[in-house]
């Protein structure tokens, strides 16, 4: 039997794509230039979730495509009854929403997610946040945002996987695949959308919405890659950035919206602005009034407009002026025409109203969460023989602003909990579990666990102080927590300094003065310039923002319940005049020498190191792995060959645990200069102990190759040396040519 579906009163064939493609095409023929313009337009909700009242009239006459923040079932069904049973056309309406760390269950920030290096649980979290957004109505997500970042300074670090365009770039495959699954339409599975399209990461101070100027060989080598691989992983949707990139704004920029998308990547997808900045093209002195704004916009390949309606106003007098073609339009409404489609909105427009709830129930939708907070948690230092903590222990001191904080570790994008930014509600259904609700979890009665809050974020008194010294010294060991609320890091959460904010430092100092045994653990959306806490404290455990489990997750690693396994995505700066600081960079003419302390004409500090307070990929763990017997296929290899390269990898201590083993590689002469090292794979595993693992990694001409002169991709000749090892600071080391 072959199966018919009624297309907007056309009946086609279910599967093919040229049946699809021809009903797209002969709906767009029915239009009229308002409905077309219509599909464009985005118009955002109420913050809780509701439509705004005027947004009825629009979807009546079939004058809106999209909506954002508008969400649940019974919401989201409402309005689209009135596109679907009162429009001319009956065209759905494609909702959307931000879900970045998580809908219902909140997971931990995409830059803690990064640190576990695990592109499985990643994948896995995204299709969880998938499942209950979709239950919720919500079609569409935001997100991943793919900006490589370098400056800790940039609030919206927070939300991308880190430095490196080849980890940034796996990362970006899992979550694609986790919103979208391998095909487009499946239940429980909504579009993604790759942002901030380019360059977002690199503004300059780190200030959040700040220009940003990349040469060519830079965007194609560092900043492209992970966005190449969205769209290689069936990426539906791709948004322009805010940032004005080498003097054009990203959102009226040709270059990357055309000619690098769609001409040379073949994306088949649509590109939407971020929020209004269409209309902020005349704020950049790019545009001289908001019709120059949409004829900017849209020339360049913005196919759908956010929230301001330059487009709703301008563009169909630009069509009659033949400034934009009836073809560009046409094929703009085609590209979403064809998403919702793909999707699944015009055979089942609604979603059942009884089935909000997580489709696997929260219970698994927790163990989830507290996975991969575990698995987020970097440690830093253990000295002392402090962790893991003895079970027998007779008292701790929990101390710190945010050891009973329930919403910092939320961070600043929550979901469906409150609205990003703003204060945990008391009384949300939803719990969050605190560091010392955490440790009460894990310790019987027979543990006296105090607690002392001891001073804001910003301030601490001198009585507060006092207090807390007091209860540490009646105690066995401190566990300080210290770090940012949720609204220093995210969006617009730029900061100038990258220490710990207000007294805390002087709280750290005051607490390890006393002798006792300390721990601090660090609950934060950046890399901290913490030098003084690195060189005098023997344990600290980065625990970033790290969901609704941070608290069980951070006693789970503290108790040794959980063997602590990831790693750095980022550098550790030792202080903010190393920003920005990142691991592959590129030799000066006068490279450091650390022979030559005293020597002055090199490329350093006069008063601080070259090097990172901690490195990228370093991250310790309760066991010893050792790497060795490295091997690799060849020592000559053709331009277009595979190396194969193994090591050996054993789990050298007394308990089980993970290992990341990186492979770098620093090519010594290129067409164009190259970075020290560059990661080029890497590989998690589990060892108990004792145990040994062969890994084998395969390095083809994707891996060995790199945009060079003229901006064009090849393997260059010359010779290669190759690193394997735990982190980005040394390992084992071969060299290979490349004929």
């Amino acid at each position: 039997m072959v199966l018919h579906i009624t297309f907007c009163g056309v009946s086609i064939l279910a599967n093919p794509l040229s049946e699809r493609n021809k009903a797209v095409d002969e709906l767009v023929q029915r239009m009229t230039m308002q409905e077309k313009i219509g599909q464009l337009q985005q118009v955002p909700g109420n913050a809780d979730g509701n439509y705004k009242p005027e947004l009825v009239d629009m979807v009546k006459q079939g004058y809106l495509g999209s909506t954002l923040n508008i969400r649940g079932a019974k919401i989201t069904n409402q309005l689209q009854r009135i596109a679907v049973e009162e429009s001319r056309l009956k065209i759905p309406i494609l909702f959307a929403f931000d879900v970045i760390a998580g809908y219902q269950t909140i997971f931990p920030e995409p830059l803690a997610q990064a640190s576990s290096w695990d592109l499985d649980l990643i994948e896995k979290i995204e299709a969880t946040a998938a499942r209950e957004a979709y239950a919720a109505g919500i079609k569409w997500t935001f997100a991943p945002m793919l900006d490589i970042a370098r400056d800790p300074r940039w609030g919206r670090i927070v939300e991308g996987a880190g430095e490196d365009p080849y980890l940034g770039a796996q990362i970006a495959k899992a979550r694609v695949l986790g919103f979208q699954g391998q095909e487009l339409g499946a239940k429980n599975k909504i579009l993604a959308c790759a942002k901030h399209w380019v360059g977002y990461g690199a503004a300059q101070a780190g200030r959040e919405y700040n220009t940003t100027d990349i040469s060519e060989p830079e965007l194609r080598n560092i900043y492209f890659p992970p966005f190449k691989a969205a769209v290689d992983a069936g990426v539906a949707t791709v948004m322009s950035g805010f940032n004005d990139l080498n003097g054009v704004p990203s959102s009226g920029n040709p270059f990357i919206l055309r000619q690098v998308l769609h001409d040379e990547w073949k994306f088949k997808g649509f590109v939407v602005s971020d929020w209004e900045s269409i209309d902020e093209l005349i704020k950049h002195g790019f545009a001289a009034d908001e019709k120059e704004a949409a004829f900017h916009g849209f020339s360049a390949g913005v196919d759908m407009e956010m929230t301001s309606q330059d487009y709703r106003k301008h563009l169909a007098q630009l069509v009659k002026e033949s400034r934009i073609s009836q073809e560009q339009l046409d094929d703009s409404v085609r590209r979403i025409l064809r998403m919702k489609y793909n999707l699944g909105l015009f055979e089942n427009p609604y979603v059942s109203e009884d089935n909000e709830k997580p489709a696997l129930g929260p219970t698994d939708h927790l163990r989830l969460a507290r996975e991969a907070a575990v698995k987020s948690m970097v440690l830093l230092k253990n000295e002392k023989n402090i962790l893991p903590i003895q079970r027998n222990i007779k008292s701790i001191a929990v101390i710190g602003p945010l050891a009973d904080d329930r919403d910092a570790s939320l961070g600043w994008w929550r979901g469906d909990h409150p609205h990003q930014g703003e204060k945990f509600r008391d009384n949300e259904a939803r719990s969050v579990v605190s560091v010392l609700s955490g440790l009460r979890n894990h310790f019987s009665s027979k543990t006296k666990i105090s607690f002392s809050k001891a001073c804001d974020i910003s301030f601490c008194s001198r009585q507060d102080l006092k207090k807390a010294v007091a209860l540490a010294k009646s105690a066995q060991l401190a566990i300080v927590v210290v770090g940012e609320s949720a609204e220093m890091s995210g969006e617009a959460g730029s900061r100038s300094q990258i220490d710990l904010p207000g007294g805390q430092l002087e709280l750290v100092k005051a607490i390890q003065a006393t002798g006792v045994k300390l721990v601090v653990v660090l609950v934060n959306g950046r890399p901290l310039a913490i030098p003084w806490i690195a060189e005098n404290v023997p344990v600290i455990l980065e625990a970033w923002f790290g969901g609704q489990e941070a608290g069980n997750a951070v006693a789970d690693i503290l108790t040794g319940d959980e063997n602590p396994s990831g790693k750095l995505p980022i550098t550790v700066p030792r202080s903010i005049g190393q920003v920005p600081i990142y691991y592959n960079q590129k030799n000066s003419g006068r490279p450091n020498d650390l022979t030559k302390p005293k020597e002055r004409y090199f490329s350093k500090y006069l008063d601080e190191s070259n090097l990172p307070q901690f490195a990228f990929g370093y991250g310790l763990s309760f066991t010893q792995f050792t790497i060795s017997d490295l091997k690799i296929s060849a020592t000559s290899i053709d331009a277009q060959a595979n190396l194969k390269v193994s090591v050996q990898v054993e789990n050298i201590g007394k308990r089980a645990g993970d290992e990341v083993v990186q492979l770098y590689i620093h090519r010594l002469v290129g067409s164009i200069t190259r970075p020290q090292k560059e990661l080029k794979a890497f590989r998690r595993i589990s060892l108990t102990p004792g145990k040994k693992q062969n890994i084998e990694f395969i390095l083809g001409p994707n891996e060995l190759g790199f945009y060079g002169k003229n901006n064009k991709f090849s393997v260059e000749p010359g010779k290669i040396e190759l690193i394997v090892g735990n982190s980005s600071l040394d390992g084992l080391k071969t060299s290979f040519e490349i004929r």
